[in-house]
């Protein structure tokens, strides 16, 4: 029986072979070219652009769903129908809009037909089609660029990880009036941040849910057999596989309403900056990420987490990500942790650059006992994340002490913080029970 969201490709390739012969046959040489870039050929049910009166399309997805397509072929059907003249095209960052939404496997450039695809100008960060549309590339980091332009028509890929959600939505949407019938696609794999909220509770969304099971046929096996087989089942994988929007987990240290409570955009003077590192030993597929988060303290004792760039590698290149994040943050010092990789850390962050400020921290207590004090300032409102870090905030609302595998992210943001507190306080370490003393209650 067919399936719901099966495709028409999908559909053909199911019948008996005289039947899907009898139907290929039909399909003359001039219009086999045209069938490529076909999507309604191609596209499962749930991947075409639903009727209706909406305004924003929020596509809900799991990783490797086809989230990124979607977003690129409603962007081609909007263009190609007339309805698109001035696009916004909207990422994360300025890399995450040219590398996924126009140079990507799936993007903009790859899903447009030789006869009608844009001239690409990374320069003027521009993409202009025969018909003279035209679509403008914005970073999530950068909000006040979208201040002035206008459009009919906006892409925003990956909203639940943009660094300033709330004031890049909202200066998109003072410029999102051109033209009879502006509207918005939102292709993102789904938090529980405010920004989704809202659009799910907004009237005019027209919502499109989908997992990554559904589009298992196009997936590498690699990325079956070590994510799937990794995350399945997990609270992890119920967000990035299922497309579950999953409320805290109530076992867990933080909440997302302390967070989020407590963001800022901008740092007063800071007197102190650490490059917090929590290394893996191994850079194999089934192994830790390298945790590398920067933060920093003012004179008045509050304290700002300036960045996360936690990455995946081989010691090399985590270790040039760690010197990277020193001096694009300006700060004072590496605090590395040494229990798992020894000397490593040090000996290879010199081998690189041995000027770079370094001190080894040595875990002489459990996770639990070193991640409450860190809690504790959070929940006095002490600390402070300069926009938003998705992968770092969704880590640390979901471990639960002595549960799953090492939160590399998180030990990573709490020797940069027990660091930042120690030299506040002095050299012995937080007083645990007088801070949790002074919890609100």
């Amino acid at each position: 029986m067919k399936q719901e969201r099966e495709s028409l490709a999908e559909s053909i390739a199911l019948l008996p072979g005289s039947e899907r012969q009898k139907i290929l046959s039909d399909i003359s040489d001039e219009e086999l070219p045209k069938l490529e870039y076909d999507w309604k050929f191609w596209a499962r049910s749930n991947q075409l652009p639903p009727e209706g009166n909406w305004q924003y399309w929020l596509v809900l997805s799991g990783r490797g769903w086809g989230k990124s397509r979607v977003g690129a072929e409603w962007v081609r059907d909007r263009v190609e129908s007339g309805k698109a003249r001035r696009i916004a095209l909207v990422a994360p960052t300025a890399a995450d809009a040219r590398d996924t939404m126009v140079e990507g496997e799936s993007g903009i450039l790859s899903v447009c037909p030789p006869w009608n695809r844009p001239v690409y100008k990374p320069s003027k960060r521009r993409l202009t089609w025969p018909n003279g549309a035209n679509a403008l590339l914005f970073s999530a980091e950068e909000p006040d660029r979208l201040r002035g332009p206008q459009h009919d028509t906006a892409w925003c890929d990956e909203i639940a990880a943009w660094k300033y959600p709330d004031r890049t939505w909202d200066m998109l949407q003072f410029g999102l009036r051109a033209g009879d019938d502006p509207r918005a696609a939102i292709t993102t794999t789904p938090r529980p941040i405010p920004l989704v909220k809202a659009l799910l509770n907004d009237s005019s969304t027209h919502v499109t849910r989908g997992s990554t099971y559904e589009n298992l046929s196009n997936l590498a096996p690699a990325f079956i057999d070590v994510i799937i087989s990794r995350y399945e089942g997990t609270r992890l994988g119920r967000q990035e596989l299922n497309a579950e929007i999953l409320d805290d987990n109530p076992d867990a240290l933080w909440t997302r309403d302390v967070i989020e409570n407590n963001k800022v955009t901008k740092t007063p003077e800071l007197v102190r900056i650490v490059v917090g590192v929590d290394p893996a030993v191994t850079s194999s597929s089934s192994a830790d990420d390298t945790g590398i988060v920067v933060a920093a303290v003012d004179e008045r004792g509050e304290y700002y987490v300036l960045g996360d760039h936690t990455i995946h590698s081989t010691p090399k290149k985590w270790a040039q990500e760690v010197i990277a994040a020193y001096y694009k943050h300006s700060a004072d010092r590496v605090i590395g942790e040494v229990n798992n990789g020894g000397e490593l850390v040090e000996y290879t962050l010199r081998t690189i650059d041995p000027n770079v400020s370094y001190k080894s921290v040595r875990a002489s207590r459990g996770k639990q006992t070193r991640a409450e004090p860190i809690s504790a300032l959070y929940e006095q409102g002490k600390v402070h994340h300069v926009g938003s870090f998705s992968a770092l905030e969704d880590q640390m609302c979901d471990w639960v002490p002595g549960e799953g595998s090492s939160p590399d992210r998180v030990d990573a943001l709490v020797w940069a913080l027990s660091e930042l507190s120690r030299s506040r306080f002095g050299a012995q370490e937080l007083d645990l029970s007088a801070l949790i003393r002074t919890r609100p209650r």
